[in-house]
C-alpha cells in the first residue's frame, strides 16, 4: 500500500524539504526496504532559522511599545499650580473672615439717622426741590407800611402792613424786582431776606405798563446771592415751572406746575391798560405771591409773578396765573438779564 504524504506539496514550508530528500532515496537504491511508518501525530516543525539555506516562515511582528499614560497633573503641571493657589487663597480668605469681629449692632438712634438722611437725599432729587435750592436764597418778602404817627404815642396801625408781596434779588448789592401794585401807595417799604435780616427799602424804578417795580434795600446780608436769569423765548407749553413767594404772608412757599400758555393778555384789578405778552402757568399762586420769581426746574428766573385770573370777585387761585417775562422785568431794572 503506498504511503500518504502528511503534508501537501503546495505547502511552501514542506516543499523544499521533500525535494532535498528525494536524491537521498535514489542513492540508497531501489531495492532498499521501505522506511518504517511515521507516527500518527504530526511532527513539530523546527524553526526556520535553524535550517540553513531554507526560507524563513512568516511570523507576526512584535507589538509596538506603548507610551506610559501620565496623570493629568503630570501632563499639565501649570493646572496643578493654579488649583493649589486657588485653594490657598480660599483658605486664607476664609481664615481672615473667621477671625474678623462681628459688626456692631446699630442703635435705634443710628438707624433713625440713616433713614432721615436717605429721605432728605431723595427729597432733594425732586425737580421742585432742586429749583428751590437754587432760587431760595434770592427770594425776599416785601411789605408796604404807612407813615408813622408823630408824637409820644405810637399808633397800633404803624406796625400793620398795607400790602404784602414777594421779590427777587437780581443784583447782589440789594437791587430787588417786585410787582408795582405791591409797593405802590406805601410810603415805607421793608424787605426780609432769606437769612432773616430785615431792612428798609426804597422805590428806585417803576414800569407801570408791565406792573414792575425796582427797590433798593438799605442793608444786605454778607452772603447775599443774586438770582440767575434765563430767556423766556425758549419756553414751551407743558414745560415744568416753579413759583416761589409769600402767599397770604404765611411764609415762604414753593409750588410746581407747567407753562400753560404764552403771549397772554391780562388786566390787573384797577389797571388802566392790559398787560401783554405774559407767561401763563398753573402753579398755585395767591395774594402775596405777586413779585415773586417764576423759575425753571434748574432755578433760573424766567418771569415775575404779576397776578391771577379769577372770574369771580374772590381773589384766590383757580388754576391760571400770569408772569411778566424776565426780559421786560430786567429792562425795568436797567440791567441785562443774560
Amino acid at each position: 500500500m503506498p504511503k500518504v504524504p502528511l503534508y501537501s506539496s503546495s505547502d511552501p514550508a514542506r516543499g523544499p524539504r521533500r525535494r532535498a530528500s528525494q536524491p537521498a532515496r535514489g542513492r540508497a537504491g531501489a531495492g532498499a526496504p521501505p522506511a518504517p511508518a511515521a507516527p500518527s501525530a504530526a511532527p513539530v516543525a523546527a524553526p526556520a532559522a535553524a535550517q540553513p539555506g531554507l526560507p524563513l516562515a512568516a511570523s507576526t511582528p512584535p507589538p509596538a511599545a506603548q507610551k506610559p499614560v501620565r496623570p493629568p497633573w503630570r501632563r499639565h503641571p501649570h493646572v496643578a499650580t493654579l488649583i493649589a493657589c486657588a485653594l490657598l487663597l480660599a483658605f486664607g480668605l476664609g481664615t481672615y473672615h473667621a477671625l474678623l469681629p462681628p459688626p456692631p449692632a446699630l442703635s435705634p438712634a443710628q438707624v433713625e439717622a440713616v433713614v432721615d438722611k436717605v429721605i432728605v437725599h431723595k427729597s432733594l432729587t425732586a425737580p421742585a426741590a432742586r429749583a428751590f435750592r437754587a432760587i431760595g436764597p434770592s427770594v425776599v418778602r416785601v411789605r408796604g407800611y404807612g407813615h408813622p404817627h408823630k408824637g409820644k404815642g405810637k399808633d397800633k396801625g404803624d406796625d400793620e402792613a398795607l400790602s404784602i408781596g414777594s421779590g427777587v434779588v437780581v443784583v447782589d448789592r440789594g437791587v430787588i424786582l417786585t410787582s408795582l401794585h405791591v409797593v405802590a401807595g406805601s410810603p415805607r417799604l421793608k424787605v426780609t431776606f432769606a437769612s432773616g435780616l430785615e431792612s428798609e427799602a426804597e422805590l428806585v424804578g417803576a414800569r407801570p405798563d408791565q406792573d414792575l417795580a425796582v427797590i433798593q434795600a438799605a442793608r444786605i446780608p454778607d452772603d447775599l446771592v443774586a438770582a440767575t436769569m434765563r430767556s423766556s423765548n425758549d419756553l414751551a407749553l407743558g414745560q415744568p415751572v416753579v413759583a416761589v413767594g409769600f402767599p397770604f404772608d404765611v411764609g415762604l412757599t414753593v409750588t410746581e406746575g407747567v407753562v400753560s400758555g404764552l403771549g397772554r393778555e391780562f388786566r390787573t384789578p384797577g389797571g388802566r391798560m392790559p398787560l401783554r405778552d405774559l407767561i401763563q402757568f398753573d402753579a398755585a399762586v395767591n395774594p402775596g405771591s405777586s413779585g415773586g420769581p417764576l423759575v425753571t426746574i434748574d432755578g433760573e428766573v424766567v418771569g415775575i409773578v404779576t397776578g391771577i385770573l379769577n372770574p369771580t370777585d374772590e381773589g384766590f387761585f383757580v388754576g391760571i396765573g400770569f408772569a411778566v417775562p424776565i426780559e421786560s422785568a430786567a429792562g425795568a431794572a436797567g440791567i441785562s438779564p443774560f
